[in-house]
């Protein structure tokens, strides 16, 4: 399955196996291994083990995630968005400032390689040392290629009980985000079933 950095980064926040909500991103310790699982999507952007993940880059980065959050249910609509945080969003206009903004914190340029025998290969190279400057502004890029990109109208938020991810639809008819989810939707739908029929049988 393709994974994409920004819907990484939105994953941070998650059903935490017990009915509520966890957060990968609540220490600087849960960023860090957030990082390096990262690494593969982040490589040629940034280089993790370099990236000091402590409590300010932390804060930054749920920063990020909450704009990202928001132009995400802003994409699904008028769907619902995750009920993760769908009574706190940032504003979208707020959110396109914020992203934009750290962003444009990263001056790069594109630069191709051509090796003999092989296709050619753009990478963007910059000046820029900061390797916490470099992991946000990447982040925000990621953001803006995935939202700007074909996989935003297949955006959508997974319906099942307690789920609050959000993923990419691979087909049509896709209502979750993985088997675990659908499963856990069509057993509910079938106790509220059985229990309005139970109501019914009650009542006549």
């Amino acid at each position: 399955m393709e994974r994409w950095l920004a819907l990484e980064l939105a994953s941070t926040i998650r059903h935490d196996g017990d009915g509520g909500v966890a957060d990968d991103l609540a220490t600087p310790q849960g960023l860090d291994r957030w990082l390096q699982a990262q690494a593969e999507l982040l490589a040629g952007h940034v280089v993790v083990g370099e990236v000091a993940a402590d409590d300010g880059l932390r804060r930054e980065i749920v920063e990020l995630r909450k704009a990202v959050r928001a132009l995400f249910a802003r994409a699904v609509s008028p769907d619902p968005p995750s009920s993760a945080d769908a009574g706190r969003l940032m504003p979208a206009d707020r959110a396109l400032t914020y992203i934009n903004s750290v962003a444009a914190r990263e001056a790069v340029v594109p630069q191709m390689d051509w090796p003999s025998e092989a296709d050619p290969v753009v990478r963007l190279v910059s000046p820029e040392g900061d390797p916490a400057v470099r992991l946000a502004a990447a982040l925000a890029r990621a953001a803006i290629d995935f939202l700007s990109g074909p996989q935003r109208t297949r955006l959508r938020a997974c319906s099942a009980p307690r789920c609050v991810r959000y993923f990419v639809r691979s087909h049509g008819r896709q209502e979750w985000c993985k088997p675990s989810c659908g499963n856990r939707a069509r057993a509910a739908r079938h106790y509220q079933r059985r229990r309005l029929t139970a109501e019914d049988a009650q009542a006549s």
